[in-house]
């Protein structure tokens, strides 16, 4: 617990039985339940999961979702558990658990509904990470800030921690299933109106590897956002035809 606050971890997971033991056995001592979510693996992940020395809640896909679908499941899960606040981590250890009380800080004072790590306004972040990570999160963010309306530095960093507001209010069978699911996400709490805040968090970078290929980079994440954008239109017209009539 953490300021009388139930606190959750969920960790979506695909063939990271490598990775896997440290990402978990680093979560902070205060977080009460740990969540992975094993995307079918083709390796021992969920093995590996079970064996560390921590209580924590396996749950096996039987086929692979894709990494948004895991979040969903997982975070389903923790609001079933009881968590008052939910974060989502990596489970190659790419996210700094020193960082998760910063992220969660704005969810226990109320000033926030959903914080994200927000990796670009870190110090030096352009030295931390690969330059073609560091200048694709820029224009994506760009792109995403012009769709949905919300003044975010860092729309890909999946570090993120919400309350159960958000977690009632985001429409989880909606949301997209593989990569790209932030966006699509910021574009879900943008039309509920709730409140996201940012947070600086350290980049991490290390022998993990990234599962995002060229079609997700040139199409896939792309596409989400141009719907994110579609969707804001949408409901522009409908707060608009709402008070002509009203």
């Amino acid at each position: 617990m953490l300021e009388d606050r139930t606190i959750a971890v969920v960790m979506p997971a695909y063939n990271e039985a490598k990775l896997i033991r440290a990402a978990v056995e680093g979560v902070p001592g205060f977080v009460d339940h740990i969540v992975v979510v094993d995307d079918a693996s083709a390796d021992t992940t969920a093995q590996v999961a079970r064996a560390v020395e921590r209580q924590v809640d396996v749950i096996e896909h039987k086929s692979n979702q894709g990494v948004g679908a895991a979040i969903t499941t997982g975070c389903r899960h923790a609001l079933s558990l009881g968590a008052d606040l939910t974060a989502v981590m990596a489970a190659d250890g790419q996210m700094d658990p020193a960082d998760l009380p910063a992220l969660l800080a704005p969810l226990i004072t109320g000033e926030a509904d959903y914080v994200k790590g927000d990796r670009l306004s870190w110090p030096e972040a352009s030295k931390a990470m690969p330059w073609h990570r560091w200048l694709g999160n820029h224009v994506f963010s760009l792109l995403t800030r012009l769709a949905i309306g919300f003044d975010l530095q860092d729309s890909q960093c999946g570090y993120v921690a919400m309350n159960r507001r958000t977690q009632d209010q985001v429409d989880w069978d909606g949301l997209w299933k593989g990569y790209g699911y932030p966006n699509d996400l910021l574009s879900q709490l943008a039309i509920c109106g709730l409140r996201v805040r940012e947070i600086p968090v350290r980049p991490v970078y290390g022998s993990e590897r990234s599962g995002i290929r060229l079609r997700h980079v040139l199409f896939v994440i792309p596409f989400v956002i141009g719907r994110a954008w579609l969707r804001r239109q949408v409901r522009r017209r409908e707060l608009a035809r709402s008070t002509s009539l009203g």
